[in-house]
């Protein structure tokens, strides 16, 4: 049966250890290609994770990846991820907003009619509104769900 090991935390032993690959491969019976598989992050043989764990004087499940709570925390960071850049599109957009107002402020002084201006003004206006409601409601939704902010 194979199982997943976790390959950074093998790699992490051996490294405390100042132990080769090799040295690893020797101590635990099995061999060299396996030793690098586990660590790429490969399925191995029970058998095989068990003479890791052996060999490091660990249990067994020190060695293996929980892959529900693995899941759980990728999904979290990613989640915290998208908040970051909905944060950052806000500000950028905010700041393309400011940017625009002044030079349409500029652009109105200098025409008899200025309506025109207005109309781009105000609907340049909804959209940043648009953007901030998405990003109060996605902050909502993350405080809700108990994320922390990024």
């Amino acid at each position: 049966m194979q199982i997943h090991a976790d390959g950074a935390q093998v790699r992490r032993r051996r490294d405390e250890r100042g132990w080769s690959q090799e040295h690893l491969a020797d101590a635990a019976g099995i061999s060299l290609r396996t030793i690098q598989r586990i660590e790429r992050g490969e399925k191995a043989a029970r058998e095989s994770v068990m003479a890791l764990a052996a060999a490091f004087g660990v249990d067994v499940a020190a060695l293996t990846v929980d892959v529900e709570a693995e899941a759980v925390a990728t999904e979290r960071e990613n989640r915290s991820k998208d908040l970051a850049r909905l944060r950052l599109s806000a500000l950028i957009h905010l700041a393309g907003y400011l940017f625009g107002m002044m030079v349409f402020g500029a652009i109105g002084r200098g025409m008899d009619d200025s309506t025109i201006m207005r109309w781009a003004t105000i609907w340049w206006t909804v959209a940043i509104a648009g953007h901030g409601l998405v990003l109060v409601v996605a902050e909502l939704v993350a405080r809700h769900r108990g994320l922390e902010r990024a």
